[in-house]
């Protein structure tokens, strides 16, 4: 384990010596890459632009969202060409119709929550299904940024409060406690999208 975390902190001090010189679109670039087919440590670069330049950190989270729904669009198009096929034979047949299904229902919702979570949700999976069910650019985008805005602000946050070692300490908890924390996240994300559409209504009755 050790070993791991030695390489994991080599491979983002060589990423974040390499885009740094490029300044907010180092962080824009890197989670592009992410969000495309490239596996880069995203939320890291994020934390460690943040951790050195505080004032600006609502630019990085900013940049850093764009970027991954950009990025994305380049397994938006794979899907959207490749068609249903695609996703079956990447998937058991029970988790494709689970998905299909919530895609069917509930598009918006199942592409921006899985975008708050980190690894190991399978969030490429997620952005396949999306372009399988058609659904349409804009909202994919929206839904993507919307996402990743709630979970670099939330990494941001707590990287201006505890420092950028947090995730050494969040890491453990997250693995062990997975199922835990994603019904504690959702749950959160839940109330307050109910509290946006409560408080429309009343705006509407007013």
């Amino acid at each position: 384990m050790k070993v791991i975390k030695h390489i994991f902190s080599r491979y983002t001090a060589f990423l974040w010596a390499l885009f740094k010189p490029l300044g907010i679109w180092g962080v824009f670039l890197v989670a592009a890459l992410d969000g495309s087919f490239i596996g880069l440590p995203v939320d890291a670069v994020v934390i460690g632009y943040v951790y050195e330049d505080r004032v600006r950190f609502l630019l990085y989270v900013l940049m850093a969202s764009a970027g991954s729904a950009l990025g994305s669009i380049v397994i938006y198009l794979i899907g959207y060409k490749g068609g249903e096929e695609l996703l079956r034979k990447r998937i058991p047949p029970a988790r494709f119709d689970k998905i299909h299904g919530m895609f069917e229902k509930h598009p918006f919702w199942s592409l921006m929550f899985p975008a708050v979570l980190p690894p190991p949700v399978p969030f490429k999976l997620f952005v396949l299904a999306a372009a399988v069910s058609e659904m349409s650019l804009p909202r994919f985008l929206t839904a993507i940024f919307l996402g990743r805005l709630m979970r670099f602000f939330l990494f941001a946050w707590l990287t201006l409060k505890f420092g950028p070692n947090f995730v050494h300490l969040v890491g453990p908890v997250f693995r062990q406690h997975y199922y835990v924390v994603i019904t504690l996240i959702l749950t959160g994300v839940i109330a307050w999208i109910m509290k946006q559409k409560r408080a429309k209504r009343q705006r509407n009755d007013a």
